[in-house]
Parts: structure tokens; sequence; C-alpha cells
């Protein structure tokens, strides 16, 4: 087994810090180089569905058009391929709530489940675990789904819950896959009392890398039971289904609560069949040096279709 490395939370503190404005730093850079400009490959992942739900897989590139901040883009690179091998990351909540009400073992049962059964032998998946403010490396990427299922099994819970300090930092590393379809599974109850960075920053910092971030809540619990969390007075059962859903909406993936480990099965089934789906986008973009925030729409010629990417960048 590969020795786990830790993303120390100081990379998290860094995160916040960047993209909190420097307003006198880039008033001063804009007046030196007032013609400046940044240009980048963006890269999106986007899903198709009619009105049932179900996925659209005939649209070519003429059928797609892509818009940053209201300004139409040139699509420069267009994919859809069924067969494209994936690079799945998972970031799994081994704090001590997760231990309650078999949380822990419901999810251990259902990542066996996609291992074994769902992804391919050309898949790779990886596995983060987090728990009192650190998250760990606890298996690499590899197509070896062995070595990610003996780790998974030795996994125990412990500890406090730094959930947007978590989604925060794993992003990037997600993105180090080596195939182009790319994504993060995020495993939780939800439960947050641990973290420097709000679900906002988190989101900010998240969203700033091309990888879709699913989330499976699962057994969230109610708010009388969150009371006992000092650290996080505010927390609530809606508040964390909010968060949780942000996640997934500014990235482009998709969120599930679930209650029932039935449930669990049924997600992780969906969540691999909609990365099968997806179509990879990616245009020039032309950026200021500010940095300013970059919004994102796709749009397709028919207007009945429901068209999900991340909200920008």
């Amino acid at each position: 087994m590969q020795k786990k490395k830790k993303i120390a939370a100081w990379i998290v503190v860094w995160a916040i810090m960047s993209v909190t404005p420097a307003l006198a730093q880039a008033q001063e850079k804009q007046k030196d180089s007032a013609f400046d400009i940044s240009v980048s490959a963006v890269s999106i992942a986007v899903t198709v569905q009619d009105r049932k739900g179900r996925f659209i897989n005939d649209l070519t590139e003429q059928d797609f058009a892509v818009y940053e901040n209201r300004e139409e883009k040139q699509i420069s690179y267009f994919r859809h391929d069924f067969q494209s091998p994936i690079s799945l990351t998972i970031l799994l909540d081994v704090s001590g709530s997760m231990e309650l009400q078999q949380k822990m073992e419901d999810c251990k049962a259902a990542l066996s489940y996609l291992l074994t059964y769902l992804l391919r032998e050309q898949d790779e998946v990886s596995l983060l675990i987090f728990a009192d403010g650190e998250v760990e490396v606890a298996s690499r990427f590899s197509t070896d789904k062995q070595d990610f299922l003996t780790v998974l099994e030795k996994t125990e819970a412990y500890g406090q819950t730094a959930l947007n300090d978590a989604v925060a930092v794993s992003p990037e590393f997600a993105n180090q896959g080596k195939n182009e379809k790319r994504a993060l599974l995020l495993i939780t109850d939800g439960v947050e009392n641990d973290s420097y960075s709000t679900p906002e920053q988190a989101v900010e910092i998240a969203r700033k890398v091309d990888v879709p971030i699913y989330t499976i809540g699962y057994k969230i619990p109610l708010s009388e039971q969150l009371e006992k969390h000092k650290r996080a007075p505010e927390l609530s059962s809606a508040g964390i289904v909010e968060a949780l859903g942000r996640f997934s909406r500014a990235t482009g993936g998709k969120a599930y609560f679930l209650t029932r480990v039935f449930d669990l099965n049924a997600a992780m089934r969906e969540i691999k069949r909609e990365l099968s789906h997806q179509y990879i986008i990616g245009y020039t973009s032309y950026t200021d040096p500010a940095g300013s925030y970059r919004k994102i729409e796709v749009k397709t010629a028919q207007k009945k279709y429901r068209v999900r990417t991340r909200e920008g960048y």
C-alpha cells in the first residue's frame, strides 16, 4: 500500500487568500499593464438531457453555442465518446459522525459496488479521505481497483469534519487524472465543524478547476441532532443541503441526498452513466490581468433540452 500523503491545511488558507481581491495591488498592476491580456484554453464538461431526464447523445459541435460573460466563443475542441476512460476521485468523509447509523459501512459497500461492477478496466480511480482538518491521499490514481478496495476496507472514522476545506483543495488533485473525463465524487453526511473556509470560499476555489463535483449527502442529521456540534452552532439540515448542492451546481456536477443504502447504489449507477454521456467542449478565453470572474453559459439549438456545465471560473 502506498504511503499516504497529506494535503496540508495551510494550502486552504493560502487558497482563500488568493481569491480575496487585493485591490491596491490590482489597481497598480492595471496602471502598468493596461493592455495586457491572459490567454487561456478553457475546457468544460457538458451534460444534455431532455425534460424526462434522458441523455441526448446525437448532438454535433454545430448544435452548441458557448458564452463567456455573454460573449459567444468559438468552439476549438469537441468530443463525445461513450468509450472514453474516466478519471474519478472519491472524496470520502471519514470524520466521527460517519460512524453513526452505519453510514461509513454503507458508503464503503456502495464504493465497492462502483469499483467492482460499474467502472471499467481502463477507468482509473483515486481515494482522498478527510477528517480533523487534513485531506489524505489514501490511494493514488490507478486502474488497479483492488488497491483502492484494500485501503478502503481499512479506513476508519475519527475526529472532526473540515468539509469546506476538503472541497477547496481536492479538485486540484482530481485534475491530475490522466483521462479527459474527470470528476470528483464527494460522500459525506454534511456535518461541518472544523474548516477555515466558508462554503462560498470553497466554491470560489473549486470552480477554478474544470472538475465537476458530484455530491452524495448520506443520512444528513436533523437540525436538532446537530446542536451538539458546538463549533458550528449555525449548522442546520437545510444549510447542509444548500451547501452540498452549491458545490455541485457551481462545478457542473449533481447532488444526491439519500437515506437508504439501496439508493446509494442507484446513485453510483446514475453518476457513472452521466460521465459516459458527457460532451467535452473547449474554447479560448482572453481575460484581463485582474482575473475577474467569468460566467459560462452553454446553449443548444433545441431550447427544450436541459444543459448543465460549470457556472464559471
